[in-house]
């Protein structure tokens, strides 16, 4: 029902109509701008207006993706439009299954199935599906298959009669190779991946066979992105474990005149933007490492407005980032509620769950403290939010159905 839902709003509302704006820059931004490059034979390059040389801005999954339908199905075609929005409402709705396993193992039947529906059916968590081609649903789904595959493997919610294996081999395998998608989708994301790992391990109950398989998962995981790593030497003449951009983006959202996160791209899109120019000259590598040394010695002479922005960062990761002025006051306090309202509910639930010792409530706490670390120091999105957004779901679901009547709890 969630992919139904989904398809049907991407071909009913022609969201995959993008702007030829800008050369089509918002049908999938620099992602979309690299898989060209590929397809028209420039390799991994040109992130920006122009040929402006090897990249590594944006990690590799979802460009190559892109690729592939822009190689069938057209460059900027509707058609590719829609393939890609369509691709994303499977990832999407792929979560929701996630979602369900999750609750189910964690809390109840109830709680899954409340989560799985809401997940399938609410507007805000399909939004990113229907109109953006970027990576967010595919990160959103890997993420949400670890933590499910996590539960798995430490025995969260398995029946003790049925027998299920966990911890095997397959299992470990299996793990590695989807936190190399993750890596090489959202690498931000690989902060939790210690953390995961270390629970699952305390949870064996052979910890020395195991501890061998996460070791062979281990190597997966660095097998996968070994082509990628080796790719950059090469192309770029520098060590670039996953992409290249984190110089530019420390600049943008803490030097001079920044406010806490942005609006539109690093690099101007004109090809005479000076910034632009500056790129093409420098050099992918040169012109990131230029932009992180002077955000390091903005922020060492003016610390108190990297503190001021790390708070207003940390409150509009939770309660929502401006938004466009040209939208009517009355939409924007909608969006700004629904917005900020399963942030209060999922940290309250998640409160509670820690409070009554739900079992896998420390790990999915660990994802709330790392996933938006990275974020509160450099810039923020709203869309950072999403692959954190099935657990809001969860944890808003279990807070309510958690609550009794006040009779009922004085009796209790």
């Amino acid at each position: 029902m969630a992919f139904v839902v989904r398809a049907a709003y991407v071909t009913v509302a022609h969201t995959y109509r993008f702007s030829p704006f800008e050369d089509h820059f918002t049908f999938g931004y620099e992602m979309a701008r690299v898989a060209r490059a590929l397809v028209t034979g420039f390799g991994y390059s040109d992130p920006f207006s122009g040929h402006t040389g090897p990249t590594a801005w944006v990690p590799p999954l979802c460009p190559l993706i892109i690729a592939a339908v822009f190689k069938l199905f057209g460059i900027y075609s509707l058609m590719s439009g829609w393939v890609l929005l369509v691709l994303n409402s499977v990832f999407s709705a792929a979560t929701a299954s996630c979602v369900y396993e999750i609750a189910a193992r964690s809390y109840n039947h109830r709680v899954a199935v409340w989560s799985g529906w809401i997940w399938a059916l609410y507007p805000a968590a399909m939004q990113y599906a229907v109109r953006w081609v970027w990576e967010t649903p595919l990160s959103t789904f890997l993420f949400a298959a670890i933590l499910a595959l996590a539960l798995r493997m430490r025995g969260i919610g398995n029946d003790a009669d049925a027998g299920q294996k966990r911890q095997d081999l397959s299992q470990w395998l299996i793990f590695g190779l989807l936190w190399a998608l993750i890596a090489l989708s959202n690498s931000t994301m690989l902060l939790f991946l210690p953390v995961c790992g270390i629970w699952i391990l305390l949870g064996a109950d052979n910890r020395s066979a195991a501890a061998l398989h996460a070791c062979m998962a281990a190597l997966l995981f660095v097998a996968c992105l070994a082509p990628w790593v080796w790719r950059n030497r090469i192309a770029l003449h520098a060590f670039v474990p996953i992409r290249s951009n984190f110089g530019a983006e420390l600049y943008a959202g803490n030097g001079p005149g920044s406010y806490g996160f942005r609006y539109g791209v690093l690099i101007g899109l004109p090809e005479q933007d000076p910034q632009h120019r500056l790129y093409v000259k420098l050099g992918e590598i040169a012109y990131v490492h230029q932009r992180g040394e002077l955000a390091k010695a903005y922020i060492r002479t003016h610390p108190g407005h990297f503190a001021a922005l790390t708070l207003k960062r940390f409150y509009f990761f939770w309660a929502s980032v401006p938004h466009p002025s040209d939208k009517h006051w009355a939409l924007d306090l909608i969006r700004q509620v629904n917005y900020c309202l399963p942030s209060i509910t999922g940290v309250l639930g998640l409160f509670l769950s820690l409070r009554r010792r739900i079992a896998a409530a420390g790990l999915l706490a660990w994802a709330f403290a790392l996933l938006p670390l990275t974020y509160y120091f450099v810039t923020v999105e709203a869309r950072f939010r999403h692959p954190l957004e099935p657990l809001i779901v969860i944890f808003s679901v279990y807070l309510f159905q958690s609550a009794s009547p006040r009779a009922s709890a004085k009796l209790a």
